[in-house]
């Protein structure tokens, strides 16, 4: 089974992500406290990555910079879900693969978890 591991510090998010990408058949993993990321990440060996990028320190563009900097992660798909405004170029210029903007359509995110796993990272 697929393992995500998302970093939101907001608990109704993760849980709303939880049980909709569960119910696809995926093993979902959530933390609340960005600080706790890597070591999670290192215990459990996820297969994609779901960032906020509004949290407590470490904040998404550092976890994400953290992540990619680490050779077990460094090819990890990594998925940004925020309501900061960016694009997606911006996403990708400090190590995410894909973004999409709160409020999102969870199919959407679906969607895109299924792209990121079957195209993998470059």
């Amino acid at each position: 089974m697929v393992k995500i591991l998302i970093v939101d510090d907001d608990p109704h998010v993760t849980a709303l992500l939880r049980k909709y990408l569960s119910a696809k058949n995926f093993e979902i993993i959530t933390i609340n406290q960005s600080s706790k990321a890597i070591s999670t990440a290192h215990q459990l060996h996820p297969d994609l990555f779901i960032l906020d990028l509004m949290m407590p320190p470490p904040d998404g563009f550092e976890l994400c910079r953290l992540l990619r900097a680490d050779p077990e992660f460094a090819t990890v798909p990594i998925m940004i879900i925020t309501a900061m405004d960016i694009s997606n170029s911006n996403a990708t210029s400090f190590g995410a693969n894909d973004y999409l903007a709160k409020p999102f359509n969870l199919d959407e995110v679906v969607t895109r978890v299924n792209f990121l796993l079957n195209h993998g990272v470059e």
